[in-house]
């Protein structure tokens, strides 16, 4: 292999060169990168930025698109890059004239050519009154400057209801140049607290209030609250004045809002301007880049700079936060920080710090630590002190472990893994039959494969902490959870895949993006096994096979099937750079002797998919995950397995690198070789291996549910019989365990459990036992559907509706129909002429999923399958804003009928009205389990 040089010595550095200029904040605000332009400092509290998006878009989740040329104001806080809205607190808008609380009225139109945007500021031209906006921040203060052409009455509007939904506004006037503000609000986040200060350099008068109190409020009142509250201050300006605004920021209180606001205790813009760019400048220059080439230049430095915009810290200056418990406590020892975005930062951003931001590193920790302490275990998606549980795995515990396994000091190694533990063994998630089974199935949870191969390497990781803390008995059992992706990889096709009922869901398209993948389909999780790469290549056939089964990711067609996924983008073949999952891939040739092929594919998404455009992420930048893959990437360098304290490398982009450590060492890297200061990815790779499990049989038959009787067969094709010899052991409901030795039929509804026994004396032990329930069909009847359900929601086949299984509140799991853009209509074959006494029909509601109750739901009768008969109509009665998922039983008595077939009409709810996330799309019917009587 072809490695380059790290040159390790001792040295002062300083921050003589700029590279702050480098950076360009446009980068990502277009296409799908989810950025915002405004003024910020790294990892700061205040991020200040113009809001042209506040319908709850997806690509407006930042509150900013490039594409658009309205803005409604500059508010204080914002994402970076995720998939999700929130955020947008304290919206100020200056205007001129009479003023006006409606945003169609006080928002302005802008041009891009107007608009700058650097490291730590922002400026713009509002056309509609021809106001010169510029921003800047400190880290927990933003700083605002209105230069007004037109004479006259200047106005600046607060709009509390700006974006997110509020809870409660509360304004307090302290004196004509301030006021303290409290807004509680929800969006992604349930329950956030954000308090303000908002200073003005001159006196304002309250000249508009719109609010919802009991009592009509008044511009003379000296306090306002609501659930609906804005408000305008306004003096008398001449042409060219300027008016100054500073907004302190806390999480805590009005109190700590003030004592926030003594990070700028002046008036001078230009001050505040160059203090931003200073810190930008001392984060930026860890790392110096040399390059000719501008554009590259300002790639690298925004991807830097994109990783250091959060997480943020969410202390004020006295330490104060607000913790999970909603308590305000004081930080001693460290600081504290929030918006964790794991998914993603696991996989690069976090091995980033561990690079550049040690200390840092060890406050996250810390602050995870605190979370365990207060909410009752360690963060997943942590944002604004609250845990939105959005993504899968518990993957603070790789942080925790690569940070342990590089020696980073400043939090408790002991506490760390029993925070790690605590998650592992919660019942949550589907992690209840995962530590059952050794695997999740769909029965069990949706998303299963993805969740299950993500726990296994969540395991590992805990595993790497137990071996530090010389914990064998944990670490022995983690290391075995660790391998449990091999009871989803199907040996015979080379994909993870997901099981039902104790077998292969079938059909199978590796291609198919659907609910048992996260964001994507088979071949991007059919890979993901960082934690034993050796026993990942073992299983797909060995280095050549594994070689050619990358090959064909790589070289097949850019195209998925099944539902359509924003976020699955960037694609090469099946790999998608656009989204976390596949970011390692490239990387996995150099553990098979074939590094020209990572560095091929490496340069290939350098080049191809980060531009310096405002379109020049391939995907979600995701909290700096998309820049850091870039950053690590084009320094040669990639953490394949966080936790390991591993790189692995390729031959960088750039002529020269040199990372500055905070301990004064510094890292140059060239294209010249290696002297093995950082260690080689081969060093442990294959002690790590652990490959001692009993993968559990699989269950197959033609379907769970059938009429007359059911034929069952086993197998475990996915042992080397030769190296494991073993037997099948079964048993049906409650009699004694056999071995299994061919296929065999049921007869009745029952529950078969099963395990792989193999030799003990070899040591590897017994499988986890697995169980598949069949259920004999009541009755004989047969349905035919007139609707067309969406392939995703199938619910088995049309037979689904009558087969006796009914469909849980996690309608992900695939047990219910799904009808979009129609009414739902079909007619059950009863096969007799009978009596019937009832009829039902089960829908869900999951209203954020776009799935509505029908509006109306008809129930007919008839002989003959032609003139049918109404018998009733049962209007629907659930609101659709509530956002509770519900299930509800359509169910009518009526007089006894004789009739041989029974419609049921269900009509659609149709467009999704103008409060809805997603206006203008169509609603889906959900429907499971229709019952005759």
């Amino acid at each position: 292999m072809k490695y380059f040089a790290l040159l390790l010595f001792i040295s002062t550095f300083t921050f003589a060169q700029n590279y702050q200029q480098h950076v360009n904040p446009m980068i990502g605000t277009g296409g799908h990168g989810h950025t915002f332009p405004g003024a910020t400092v790294p990892f700061g509290m205040v991020q200040l930025s113009p809001d042209t998006r506040i319908d709850g878009s997806w690509d407006g989740c930042s509150g900013y698109h490039y594409s658009d040329d309205l803005i409604y104001g500059f508010s204080h806080t914002h994402l970076n890059g995720t998939g999700v809205s929130d955020f947008g607190d304290i919206m100020l808008m200056p205007t001129v004239g009479e003023p006006s609380l409606d945003n169609k009225i006080y928002s302005s139109k802008f041009s891009h050519e107007n608009e700058k945007a650097t490291a730590g500021f922002y400026a713009v031209k509002l056309d509609k009154h021809d106001i010169d906006v510029r921003l800047t921040t400190s880290t927990r203060v933003g700083f605002h400057e209105y230069t007004f052409h037109e004479k006259g009455q200047a106005n600046i509007v607060l709009d509390l209801n700006h974006r997110d939904h509020l809870l409660m506004g509360e304004v307090r006037i302290i004196d004509e140049k301030t006021i303290e503000v409290m807004r509680n609000s929800e969006a992604w986040a349930r329950n956030q607290f954000v308090y303000a200060r908002i200073e003005f350099n001159q006196p304002m008068k309250i000249t508009k209030v719109n609010n919802n109190a009991f009592a009509p409020a008044k511009v003379t009142d000296t306090f306002f609250a609501g659930s609906l509250l804005s408000m305008s201050f306004s003096k008398e300006v001449k042409k060219g004045e300027k008016l100054l605004v500073k907004v302190s920021l806390s999480p805590t209180s009005t109190e700590g809002a003030k004592l926030n606001s003594s990070e700028i205790n002046h008036w001078n813009f230009e001050k505040v301007k160059k203090e931003a760019e200073a810190l930008w400048n001392k984060e930026l220059s860890k790392i110096e880049i040399t390059s000719s080439d501008k554009d590259k230049l300002a790639i690298f430095y925004t991807a830097l700079y994109h990783t250091m915009m959060q997480p943020n810290i969410a202390q004020d200056v006295d330490g104060k936060y607000r913790g999970r418990d909603n308590e305000i406590h004081t930080a001693k020892g460290f600081d504290y920080y929030s918006v964790f975005s794991f998914w993603d930062t696991f996989r690069a951003a976090h091995p980033l710090y561990t690079l550049i931001d040690k200390k840092r590193t060890s406050n996250f920790i810390n602050t995870f630590l605190m979370q365990y302490e207060q909410g009752g275990r360690l963060p997943v998606w942590e944002l604004a002190s609250n845990e939105t549980d959005c993504m899968i795995g518990y993957h603070s515990v790789s942080v925790m472990a690569d940070a342990m396994a590089k020696g980073i000091q400043g939090f408790d190694y002991e506490k760390a893994f029993e925070a790690s533990k605590h998650s592992a063994m919660l019942d949550h998630f589907g992690l209840d039959a995962y530590k059952k089974n050794g695997f999740i199935s769909i029965d069990d949870e949706h998303e299963s494969v993805s969740k299950t191969v993500e726990y296994a390497y969540d395991d590992w990781c805990i595993a790497q902490m137990a071996k530090i803390l010389n914990k064998k008995e944990d670490y022995d059992y983690f290391m075995k959870r660790s391998q449990n992706w091999k009871n989803l990889f199907d040996w015979e096709t080379g994909f993870m895949r997901p099981k039902k009922n104790g077998g292969w869901d079938k059909p199978f398209d590796p291609r198919e993006v659907n609910n048992n993948f996260t964001e994507g389909n088979s071949w991007q999780y059919s890979f993901f096994v960082p934690q034993d790469i050796p026993g990942m290549i073992e299983a797909y056939g060995g280095t050549e096979k594994f070689e050619t089964k990358l090959d064909e990711m790589f070289n097949s067609e850019s195209k998925t099937t099944g539902r359509e996924q924003v976020d699955v983008t960037g694609l090469i073949g099946q790999y998608a750079h656009g989204n976390e999952p596949s970011h390692h891939m490239a990387y996995l040739y150099n553990y098979i002797g074939k590094p020209e092929k990572t560095q091929e594919k490496v340069n290939y998404i350098l080049n191809e998919f980060y531009k310096n455009s405002s379109d020049g992420l391939i995907g979600n930048e995701d909290c700096g995950q998309m820049s850091a893959w870039y950053v690590l990437s084009s320094m040669g360098l990639y953490s394949v397995t966080p936790g390991s304290g591993e790189w692995t490398k390729t031959k960088p982009y750039f002529e020269k690198a040199k990372i500055n450590f905070e301990d004064k060492q510094e890292l140059t890297i060239t294209k010249k070789g290696m002297n093995g200061y950082l260690k080689e990815v081969w060093a442990k790779a294959k002690e790590q291996r652990f490959d001692k499990i009993t993968v559990v049989p699989v269950i197959q038959a033609e379907s769970k549910s059938f009429r007359d009787k059911l034929l069952v067969s086993m197998d475990n094709d996915n042992f080397d019989k030769n190296y494991r010899p073993y037997s099948i052991k079964y048993k049906i409901d409650n009699s004694d365990f056999k071995v299994y030795s061919e296929p065999f039929e049921i007869n009745k509804s029952c529950t078969i459990t099963a395990y792989s026994a193999v030799d003990l004396e070899a040591g590897l032990g017994g499988s986890d036992k697995i169980s598949a329930q069949f259920i004999k069909k009541p009755n004989n009847y047969t349905i035919k559907t007139k609707s067309k359900y969406n392939p995703q929601y199938h619910a088995g086949g049309e037979e689904g509706l009558i087969d006796g299984i009914f469909g849980s509140e996690n309608w992900r799991k695939g047990d219910w129909q799904g009808f979009q853009s129609q009414d739902f209509e079909a007619v059950i074959d009863l096969h007799e002429t009978k009596k019937v006494t009832s009829v039902s029909a089960r829908f869900l509601q999951d209203s954020r999923a776009w799935i509505l109750m029908p509006t109306k739901v008809e129930f007919y009768t008839s002989d003959d399958n032609v003139n049918f008969k109404l018998v009733k109509t049962i209007d629907n009665k659930l609101d659709a804003r509530n956002t509770e998922v519900q299930v509800i039983d359509f169910e009518t008595q009526i007089p006894v009928t004789n009739a041989k077939y029974i419609k049921v009409k269900a009509y659609n709810f149709g467009k999704l009205p103008d409060w809805h996330q997603g206006a203008g799309g169509d609603a889906f019917i959900f429907i499971d389990e229709i019952s005759v009587n």
